[in-house]
C-alpha cells in the first residue's frame, strides 16, 4: 500500500470514528429517556397489559439492555478500548442478545396482529397470561442462545484507531461464513420473511376495512418493523459482503482485498446505525400517540397502548363494497 492510500484510510477511519461517536451520543441521548418512559407508562400507569403491550414492554426493555452499554462503546471508539476481552465478549453477548430479541418480539407482534386480522376467535388464546409468559419466555431463551454463539469468536484486536473490540477469530474459513450466515439468516432473512408475509396479507384484508382506528395500531407497528429492518440491514450487508470475500479469497484475491478494505470501514457506521434502533420506537409511539387529546404525554401513551391489546368484546368492521356492488362484514378483533 503507497503512503497515499494509507493516509486516505486512515482518514476514512477517523470520519468513521467520529461520525459513529456522534450518532451513538444522539441515540443514547434519546433512547435511555424515551424507553424509560415507556417501561414506565406499561409499568404503572396499566392496569391491563394485553399480549400486545407486554410484546412493546419487552421490545423496550431489550432497547434499554443495549443503551446501557452505549457509554463504553462511545469512549471506547473515542479513545480506545480499556477494559479486558471477557468484558468485550460480555457487551457484544448483550448487544446481540438484544438484536435477536428484538426481532423475535417484533415478529410475535407481526404474527398476532395477523392472526387478529384473519382467525380473531384465536386471539383470545393469545389473552391467556400463561400464553404469553411462554411466548415472551421462549423469546429470550432463543435470543440467548444464538446471542451466546457470538462468544468464542469475538476478541479485541490493535487497529489503525488503537484497541477496540471489534475482531471476530475463527478456526477456519468454514467456520467463519457459517456462523456469518446463521447470524444474518436467523437474526434477518427469516424473521423479515415471515413479517412481510404477514403484513402484506394484513394490507390487503385491512385495507377493505372502515376503521381508522385498527388502522393506524397496525400502521404504528408496520413502522417499527420498518424501522428495525432499515437499522440493521446495513449491518448484514457487511456480513454477506464478509462472507463473499472469504469465499473469494483464493479464486479473486483483488476483489477479496478491496472487499475486506470496505468492511473495515463500513462495520463501523454499520455498527453505529445498528444502536439507533434502540431509540426510535419511542419517537414512534410518540407520534402515533399525537392524536390523542390530552395534554399529558403519558396519557396519550397509555390510550395508545391501551388501543393496541385485544379487547374481549368482538365487533362487526364494515368493509368497503366489493366489486359486485355488496358491502361485507367481517368481524373481527378490536385490537387490529
Amino acid at each position: 500500500m503507497n503512503p497515499s492510500e494509507e493516509s486516505r484510510d486512515r482518514l476514512s477511519l477517523t470520519a468513521a470514528r467520529i461520525l459513529v461517536c456522534v450518532v451513538l451520543t444522539v441515540a443514547f441521548a434519546i433512547g435511555i429517556p424515551g424507553n424509560s418512559f415507556v417501561v414506565w407508562t406499561i409499568c404503572r400507569r396499566m392496569k391491563q397489559q394485553p399480549s400486545t403491550v407486554v410484546l412493546i414492554l419487552h421490545l423496550a426493555i431489550a432497547d434499554l439492555l443495549v443503551l446501557a452499554t452505549m457509554p463504553i462503546w462511545i469512549y471506547s471508539f473515542a479513545h480506545s478500548w480499556v477494559f479486558n476481552v471477557v468484558t468485550c465478549k460480555a457487551l457484544v453477548f448483550v448487544v446481540y442478545c438484544s438484536m435477536y430479541a428484538s426481532i423475535f418480539l417484533i415478529t410475535a407482534l407481526s404474527i398476532e396482529r395477523f392472526t387478529a386480522v384473519f382467525y380473531p376467535f384465536a386471539v383470545r388464546w393469545w389473552k391467556k397470561k400463561a400464553v404469553t409468559f411462554l411466548v415472551v419466555s421462549g423469546i429470550w431463551f432463543l435470543s440467548i442462545a444464538f446471542g451466546a454463539t457470538i462468544i468464542p469468536f469475538q476478541e479485541t484486536d490493535e487497529t489503525d484507531i488503537g484497541l477496540q473490540c471489534a475482531a471476530r477469530r475463527y478456526d477456519s474459513n468454514a467456520q467463519e461464513v457459517a456462523c456469518l450466515l446463521i447470524e444474518t439468516t436467523m437474526g434477518f432473512l427469516i424473521p423479515f420473511t415471515v413479517i412481510i408475509i404477514c403484513y402484506v396479507s394484513i394490507s390487503r384484508r385491512i385495507g377493505r376495512m372502515v376503521c381508522p382506528s385498527k388502522r393506524r395500531s397496525t400502521k404504528l407497528i408496520a413502522s417499527v418493523v420498518a424501522a428495525f429492518g432499515l437499522c440493521w440491514l446495513p449491518h448484514h450487508i457487511f456480513n454477506l459482503m464478509s462472507v463473499a470475500s472469504v469465499l473469494m479469497e483464493d479464486s479473486h484475491p483483488e476483489m477479496s482485498g478491496s472487499l475486506d478494505k470496505t468492511v473495515a470501514v463500513g462495520v463501523y457506521i454499520a455498527g453505529s446505525i445498528t444502536f439507533v434502533s434502540s431509540c426510535i420506537n419511542p419517537l414512534l409511539y410518540a407520534f402515533a400517540a399525537r392524536n390523542f387529546r390530552s395534554s399529558v404525554r403519558f396519557v396519550k401513551l397509555s390510550r395508545l397502548f391501551e388501543q393496541m391489546g385485544p379487547l374481549a368484546k368482538l365487533e362487526s368492521v364494515k368493509e368497503a363494497p366489493s366489486p359486485n356492488g355488496k358491502e361485507e362484514t367481517l368481524t373481527t378483533m378490536e385490537m387490529i
